[in-house]
Protein backbone atom coordinates (compact mmCIF):
# COMPACT_ATOMS: atom_id res chain seq x y z
CA UNK A 1 0.00 0.00 0.00
CA UNK A 2 2.92 2.36 0.61
CA UNK A 3 4.22 1.90 -2.93
CA UNK A 4 1.18 3.68 -4.38
CA UNK A 5 2.03 7.06 -5.90
CA UNK A 6 -0.51 9.67 -4.85
CA UNK A 7 -0.73 12.90 -6.83
CA UNK A 8 -0.92 15.63 -4.17
CA UNK A 9 -0.54 18.58 -6.50
CA UNK A 10 -3.49 20.95 -6.62
CA UNK A 11 -4.85 19.86 -3.23
CA UNK A 12 -3.73 22.97 -1.28
CA UNK A 13 -0.79 20.84 -0.15
CA UNK A 14 2.01 22.93 1.32
CA UNK A 15 4.61 20.32 0.43
CA UNK A 16 3.85 20.48 -3.31
CA UNK A 17 1.76 23.57 -3.97
CA UNK A 18 3.88 26.02 -1.96
CA UNK A 19 7.26 25.20 -3.52
CA UNK A 20 7.48 28.52 -5.34
CA UNK A 21 6.56 30.40 -2.17
CA UNK A 22 9.19 28.74 0.02
CA UNK A 23 11.97 27.94 -2.44
CA UNK A 24 11.45 30.27 -5.40
CA UNK A 25 11.13 27.26 -7.73
CA UNK A 26 8.01 25.35 -8.74
CA UNK A 27 9.78 22.40 -10.42
CA UNK A 28 11.53 20.83 -7.43
CA UNK A 29 10.87 17.31 -6.17
CA UNK A 30 9.55 17.93 -2.64
CA UNK A 31 11.45 15.98 0.01
CA UNK A 32 10.95 18.51 2.78
CA UNK A 33 7.80 19.14 4.90
CA UNK A 34 7.37 16.51 7.64
CA UNK A 35 4.23 14.88 6.38
CA UNK A 36 4.05 11.64 4.41
CA UNK A 37 3.17 10.97 0.78
CA UNK A 38 1.18 7.91 1.83
CA UNK A 39 -2.59 7.75 2.06
CA UNK A 40 -4.01 8.01 5.53
CA UNK A 41 -5.19 4.59 6.78
CA UNK A 42 -8.57 3.43 5.48
CA UNK A 43 -9.90 3.16 9.03
CA UNK A 44 -9.44 6.91 9.42
CA UNK A 45 -10.74 7.83 5.98
CA UNK A 46 -13.80 5.64 6.50
CA UNK A 47 -14.51 7.24 9.88
CA UNK A 48 -14.25 10.74 8.41
CA UNK A 49 -16.51 9.86 5.48
CA UNK A 50 -19.06 8.31 7.85
CA UNK A 51 -19.01 11.44 10.01
CA UNK A 52 -19.29 13.68 6.94
CA UNK A 53 -22.47 11.95 5.78
CA UNK A 54 -24.17 13.36 8.88
CA UNK A 55 -24.14 16.68 7.05
CA UNK A 56 -23.75 19.03 10.02
CA UNK A 57 -20.28 20.24 10.99
CA UNK A 58 -20.89 22.33 14.07
CA UNK A 59 -18.62 22.94 17.03
CA UNK A 60 -17.07 19.77 18.43
CA UNK A 61 -15.83 18.61 21.80
CA UNK A 62 -13.88 15.56 22.93
CA UNK A 63 -15.94 12.78 24.45
CA UNK A 64 -15.14 10.36 27.23
CA UNK A 65 -14.12 7.95 24.49
CA UNK A 66 -11.60 10.45 23.09
CA UNK A 67 -9.88 10.85 26.46
CA UNK A 68 -9.90 7.11 27.14
CA UNK A 69 -8.33 6.32 23.78
CA UNK A 70 -5.44 8.70 24.50
CA UNK A 71 -4.99 7.04 27.89
CA UNK A 72 -5.08 3.55 26.38
CA UNK A 73 -2.65 4.51 23.58
CA UNK A 74 -0.09 5.79 26.06
CA UNK A 75 -0.33 2.56 28.02
CA UNK A 76 -0.12 0.08 25.16
CA UNK A 77 2.45 1.96 23.03
CA UNK A 78 4.66 3.49 25.72
CA UNK A 79 3.80 1.69 28.97
CA UNK A 80 2.79 5.02 30.51
CA UNK A 81 -0.12 5.05 32.94
CA UNK A 82 -1.91 8.39 32.74
CA UNK A 83 -5.24 9.65 33.98
CA UNK A 84 -7.72 11.23 31.59
CA UNK A 85 -7.88 14.28 33.87
CA UNK A 86 -4.30 15.08 32.84
CA UNK A 87 -5.26 15.56 29.17
CA UNK A 88 -6.15 18.81 27.36
CA UNK A 89 -6.86 19.22 23.64
CA UNK A 90 -5.56 21.93 21.35
CA UNK A 91 -5.50 22.68 17.61
CA UNK A 92 -1.81 21.85 17.15
CA UNK A 93 1.43 21.09 18.98
CA UNK A 94 3.10 24.34 17.88
CA UNK A 95 0.17 26.56 19.02
CA UNK A 96 0.17 24.62 22.30
CA UNK A 97 3.91 25.12 22.68
CA UNK A 98 3.62 28.85 22.04
CA UNK A 99 0.85 29.06 24.63
CA UNK A 100 3.02 27.21 27.15
CA UNK A 101 5.87 29.69 26.64
CA UNK A 102 3.56 32.53 27.55
CA UNK A 103 1.88 30.69 30.41
CA UNK A 104 5.05 29.69 32.24
CA UNK A 105 7.44 32.58 31.65
CA UNK A 106 7.55 36.36 31.40
CA UNK A 107 8.88 38.59 28.65
CA UNK A 108 12.67 38.61 28.80
CA UNK A 109 12.90 35.23 30.53
CA UNK A 110 15.21 32.57 29.15
CA UNK A 111 13.99 29.42 27.40
CA UNK A 112 16.60 26.71 26.83
CA UNK A 113 16.47 24.75 23.56
CA UNK A 114 18.74 21.92 22.44
CA UNK A 115 19.87 22.78 18.93
CA UNK A 116 19.88 21.84 16.10
CA UNK A 117 16.16 21.44 16.56
CA UNK A 118 12.77 21.85 14.89
CA UNK A 119 12.75 25.58 14.22
CA UNK A 120 9.33 26.52 15.76
CA UNK A 121 10.79 25.46 19.10
CA UNK A 122 13.01 28.53 19.09
CA UNK A 123 10.97 30.76 16.77
CA UNK A 124 8.00 30.63 19.17
CA UNK A 125 10.29 31.77 21.97
CA UNK A 126 11.25 34.86 19.97
CA UNK A 127 7.66 35.54 18.96
CA UNK A 128 6.71 35.62 22.64
CA UNK A 129 9.52 38.08 23.42
CA UNK A 130 11.54 35.58 25.42
CA UNK A 131 15.26 34.90 25.08
CA UNK A 132 16.48 31.75 23.34
CA UNK A 133 19.38 30.06 25.15
CA UNK A 134 21.06 27.43 22.98
CA UNK A 135 22.26 24.25 24.64
CA UNK A 136 23.85 22.71 21.55
CA UNK A 137 23.88 18.95 21.22
CA UNK A 138 27.27 17.25 20.98
CA UNK A 139 27.95 15.46 17.71
CA UNK A 140 30.49 12.69 17.13
CA UNK A 141 30.52 10.79 13.83
CA UNK A 142 26.92 11.81 13.22
CA UNK A 143 25.67 10.65 16.64
CA UNK A 144 24.25 13.33 18.92
CA UNK A 145 24.17 13.45 22.71
CA UNK A 146 23.13 16.06 25.25
CA UNK A 147 25.80 18.40 26.58
CA UNK A 148 24.66 18.57 30.20
CA UNK A 149 27.74 20.41 31.44
CA UNK A 150 27.04 23.15 28.91
CA UNK A 151 23.41 23.17 30.05
CA UNK A 152 24.36 23.68 33.69
CA UNK A 153 26.70 26.51 32.76
CA UNK A 154 23.93 28.38 30.95
CA UNK A 155 21.18 28.24 33.58
CA UNK A 156 20.56 31.58 35.28
CA UNK A 157 17.90 33.09 37.51
CA UNK A 158 16.07 34.09 34.32
CA UNK A 159 15.91 30.50 33.02
CA UNK A 160 12.34 29.18 33.28
CA UNK A 161 11.83 26.40 30.73
CA UNK A 162 13.84 23.56 29.20
CA UNK A 163 12.45 22.46 25.84
CA UNK A 164 12.90 18.77 25.06
CA UNK A 165 12.38 17.39 21.56
CA UNK A 166 11.83 13.68 22.14
CA UNK A 167 12.33 11.85 19.83
CA UNK A 168 14.58 14.50 18.38
CA UNK A 169 13.86 16.28 15.10
CA UNK A 170 16.04 16.52 13.02
CA UNK A 171 18.87 14.35 14.42
CA UNK A 172 16.66 11.30 15.00
CA UNK A 173 17.72 10.42 18.55
CA UNK A 174 15.54 8.42 20.91
CA UNK A 175 16.85 9.58 24.27
CA UNK A 176 17.65 6.78 26.70
CA UNK A 177 16.05 6.51 30.13
CA UNK A 178 19.41 7.38 31.67
CA UNK A 179 19.86 10.49 29.52
CA UNK A 180 16.38 11.70 30.39
CA UNK A 181 16.90 11.10 34.11
CA UNK A 182 20.14 13.10 34.12
CA UNK A 183 18.44 15.94 32.26
CA UNK A 184 15.44 15.90 34.60
CA UNK A 185 17.71 15.95 37.65
CA UNK A 186 19.21 19.25 36.48
CA UNK A 187 15.77 20.70 35.78
CA UNK A 188 14.51 19.73 39.23
CA UNK A 189 17.57 21.27 40.90
CA UNK A 190 17.08 24.54 39.04
CA UNK A 191 13.28 24.65 39.12
CA UNK A 192 12.91 24.47 35.34
CA UNK A 193 9.68 23.41 33.70
CA UNK A 194 10.19 20.76 31.01
CA UNK A 195 8.09 21.12 27.87
CA UNK A 196 8.47 17.80 26.07
CA UNK A 197 7.50 17.70 22.39
CA UNK A 198 6.83 14.00 21.80
CA UNK A 199 4.96 14.18 18.48
CA UNK A 200 7.26 11.59 16.85
CA UNK A 201 7.00 9.14 19.76
CA UNK A 202 5.17 6.45 17.76
CA UNK A 203 7.66 6.51 14.86
CA UNK A 204 10.57 4.92 16.70
CA UNK A 205 12.88 2.01 15.94
CA UNK A 206 13.94 1.40 19.54
CA UNK A 207 12.32 1.77 22.95
CA UNK A 208 10.91 5.24 23.61
CA UNK A 209 10.44 6.58 27.14
CA UNK A 210 8.07 9.50 27.74
CA UNK A 211 9.84 12.01 29.97
CA UNK A 212 6.94 12.28 32.42
CA UNK A 213 6.71 8.49 32.80
CA UNK A 214 10.02 8.29 34.67
CA UNK A 215 8.77 9.30 38.12
CA UNK A 216 6.10 11.36 39.84
CA UNK A 217 8.71 13.99 40.69
CA UNK A 218 9.65 14.37 37.02
CA UNK A 219 6.02 14.20 35.91
CA UNK A 220 5.23 17.11 38.22
CA UNK A 221 7.60 19.42 36.33
CA UNK A 222 6.71 18.22 32.81
CA UNK A 223 4.17 19.33 30.24
CA UNK A 224 3.99 16.79 27.41
CA UNK A 225 2.76 17.77 23.95
CA UNK A 226 1.66 15.12 21.47
CA UNK A 227 -0.60 14.33 18.53
CA UNK A 228 -1.60 11.53 16.19
CA UNK A 229 -0.77 13.89 13.33
CA UNK A 230 2.70 12.66 12.37
CA UNK A 231 1.98 9.00 13.11
CA UNK A 232 -1.09 8.68 10.90
CA UNK A 233 -0.48 11.51 8.40
CA UNK A 234 -3.35 13.65 9.66
CA UNK A 235 -1.40 16.77 10.63
CA UNK A 236 -3.70 18.94 8.48
CA UNK A 237 -6.64 18.13 10.77
CA UNK A 238 -4.96 20.10 13.57
CA UNK A 239 -5.71 17.95 16.60
CA UNK A 240 -3.17 17.72 19.40
CA UNK A 241 -3.19 17.18 23.12
CA UNK A 242 -1.15 17.91 26.22
CA UNK A 243 -0.59 15.73 29.26
CA UNK A 244 0.26 17.06 32.71
CA UNK A 245 -0.10 15.30 36.04
CA UNK A 246 0.56 18.55 37.93
CA UNK A 247 -2.86 20.11 38.50
CA UNK A 248 -1.45 23.62 38.90
CA UNK A 249 0.46 23.39 35.61
CA UNK A 250 -2.57 21.98 33.79
CA UNK A 251 -4.93 24.65 35.08
CA UNK A 252 -2.54 27.45 34.18
CA UNK A 253 -1.99 25.96 30.72
CA UNK A 254 -5.71 25.47 30.13
CA UNK A 255 -6.30 29.14 30.94
CA UNK A 256 -3.74 30.14 28.31
CA UNK A 257 -5.35 27.85 25.73
CA UNK A 258 -8.69 29.51 26.44
CA UNK A 259 -7.16 32.99 26.32
CA UNK A 260 -5.73 32.27 22.87
CA UNK A 261 -8.93 30.53 21.72
CA UNK A 262 -7.00 27.44 20.62
CA UNK A 263 -8.61 24.79 22.82
CA UNK A 264 -11.18 23.97 20.13
CA UNK A 265 -10.52 21.23 17.56
CA UNK A 266 -12.56 20.71 14.39
CA UNK A 267 -14.94 17.76 14.33
CA UNK A 268 -12.86 15.73 11.86
CA UNK A 269 -9.78 16.11 14.05
CA UNK A 270 -11.46 14.27 16.91
CA UNK A 271 -12.95 11.71 14.52
CA UNK A 272 -9.56 10.95 13.01
CA UNK A 273 -7.78 10.69 16.35
CA UNK A 274 -10.36 8.26 17.70
CA UNK A 275 -10.18 6.04 14.62
CA UNK A 276 -6.37 6.14 14.64
CA UNK A 277 -5.96 5.16 18.27
CA UNK A 278 -8.73 2.55 18.21
CA UNK A 279 -8.02 0.83 14.89
CA UNK A 280 -4.71 2.12 13.48
CA UNK A 281 -2.09 0.04 15.26
CA UNK A 282 -1.71 -2.65 12.60
CA UNK A 283 -1.23 0.00 9.88
CA UNK A 284 1.36 1.76 12.05
CA UNK A 285 3.46 -1.39 12.38
CA UNK A 286 3.49 -1.84 8.60
CA UNK A 287 4.37 1.83 8.14
CA UNK A 288 7.38 1.53 10.45
CA UNK A 289 8.69 -1.45 8.47
CA UNK A 290 8.38 0.52 5.23
CA UNK A 291 10.08 3.59 6.69
CA UNK A 292 12.94 1.46 8.02
CA UNK A 293 13.31 -0.08 4.57
CA UNK A 294 13.45 3.37 2.97
CA UNK A 295 16.07 4.53 5.45
CA UNK A 296 18.24 1.50 4.72
CA UNK A 297 17.67 1.95 0.98
CA UNK A 298 18.91 5.53 1.22
CA UNK A 299 22.02 4.45 3.12
CA UNK A 300 22.84 1.79 0.55
CA UNK A 301 22.08 4.03 -2.43
CA UNK A 302 24.43 6.77 -1.25
CA UNK A 303 27.17 4.22 -0.52
CA UNK A 304 26.84 2.48 -3.91
CA UNK A 305 26.90 5.85 -5.66
CA UNK A 306 30.11 6.87 -3.87
CA UNK A 307 28.27 10.00 -2.80
CA UNK A 308 29.96 12.45 -0.47
CA UNK A 309 26.65 12.87 1.35
CA UNK A 310 26.46 10.98 4.65
CA UNK A 311 23.97 10.39 7.43
CA UNK A 312 23.59 8.20 10.49
CA UNK A 313 20.47 6.06 10.46
CA UNK A 314 17.94 7.70 12.80
CA UNK A 315 16.55 5.93 15.85
CA UNK A 316 13.18 7.55 15.11
CA UNK A 317 11.24 9.54 12.50
CA UNK A 318 11.36 9.43 8.70
CA UNK A 319 13.62 12.50 8.62
CA UNK A 320 17.24 12.05 7.52
CA UNK A 321 19.85 14.57 8.65
CA UNK A 322 22.08 14.67 5.59
CA UNK A 323 25.67 15.80 6.08
CA UNK A 324 27.25 17.51 3.04
CA UNK A 325 30.51 18.50 4.73
CA UNK A 326 32.62 16.13 2.66
CA UNK A 327 31.66 18.04 -0.48
CA UNK A 328 33.87 20.87 0.87
CA UNK A 329 31.34 23.33 -0.51
CA UNK A 330 29.98 26.27 1.42
CA UNK A 331 26.45 25.96 2.73
CA UNK A 332 25.02 28.44 0.24
CA UNK A 333 26.72 26.63 -2.63
CA UNK A 334 25.18 23.33 -1.54
CA UNK A 335 21.78 24.95 -1.24
CA UNK A 336 21.97 26.52 -4.69
CA UNK A 337 23.07 23.25 -6.30
CA UNK A 338 20.23 21.32 -4.65
CA UNK A 339 17.68 23.77 -6.01
CA UNK A 340 19.18 24.76 -9.35
CA UNK A 341 20.81 21.50 -10.48
CA UNK A 342 19.51 18.55 -8.45
CA UNK A 343 16.05 20.11 -8.45
CA UNK A 344 15.07 18.77 -5.03
CA UNK A 345 13.54 20.60 -2.09
CA UNK A 346 15.16 19.71 1.23
CA UNK A 347 14.84 21.57 4.52
CA UNK A 348 17.78 23.92 5.05
CA UNK A 349 19.86 22.71 8.00
CA UNK A 350 20.55 26.25 9.13
CA UNK A 351 16.86 26.73 9.83
CA UNK A 352 17.34 24.29 12.73
CA UNK A 353 20.14 26.39 14.23
CA UNK A 354 23.69 27.41 13.44
CA UNK A 355 24.73 23.81 14.10
CA UNK A 356 22.97 22.89 10.86
CA UNK A 357 25.64 24.41 8.63
CA UNK A 358 26.29 22.02 5.69
CA UNK A 359 23.30 19.87 6.69
CA UNK A 360 19.94 19.44 4.96
CA UNK A 361 16.95 17.40 6.12
CA UNK A 362 15.41 14.84 3.77
CA UNK A 363 11.94 13.33 4.25
CA UNK A 364 11.95 9.68 3.18
CA UNK A 365 8.24 9.00 3.84
CA UNK A 366 7.29 8.40 0.22
CA UNK A 367 7.15 5.46 -2.19
CA UNK A 368 10.59 3.91 -2.64
CA UNK A 369 10.44 4.53 -6.39
CA UNK A 370 10.07 8.27 -5.82
CA UNK A 371 12.75 8.23 -3.13
CA UNK A 372 15.11 6.57 -5.60
CA UNK A 373 14.32 9.27 -8.15
CA UNK A 374 15.15 12.00 -5.66
CA UNK A 375 18.36 10.35 -4.50
CA UNK A 376 19.45 10.00 -8.10
CA UNK A 377 19.07 13.75 -8.55
CA UNK A 378 21.17 14.40 -5.45
CA UNK A 379 24.05 12.01 -6.18
CA UNK A 380 24.39 13.33 -9.73
CA UNK A 381 25.93 16.47 -8.25
CA UNK A 382 27.08 15.31 -4.82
Amino acid sequence: MFDEIVNRKGTSCAKYDALETYFGYSDLQPLWVADMDFKTPDVINDAIIKRATHGVYGYAKPTTKTYNLVKEWMKKRHNWEIDTSWVSFCNGVVPAYSAAIEAFSEEGDEIIVQTPVYFPLFNSVKHNNRKVVRNSLKEENGYYTMDLEDLKSKITSKSKILVLCSPHNPVGRVWSKEELEELAKICIEHNLLIISDEIHADLVFKKFTPMASLSKEISNITLTLNSAGKTFNIAGLNCSYSISENKEIKEKFDKELAKREIASVNVFGYTALEAAYEFGEEWLEELKKYLKKNIEFTKEYLAKSNSKVQFLEPEATYLLWLNFKNTELKHKEIKNMLFEKSKVALNDGRSFGVEGDSYFRLNCALPTSQLEEGLGKIVTYF
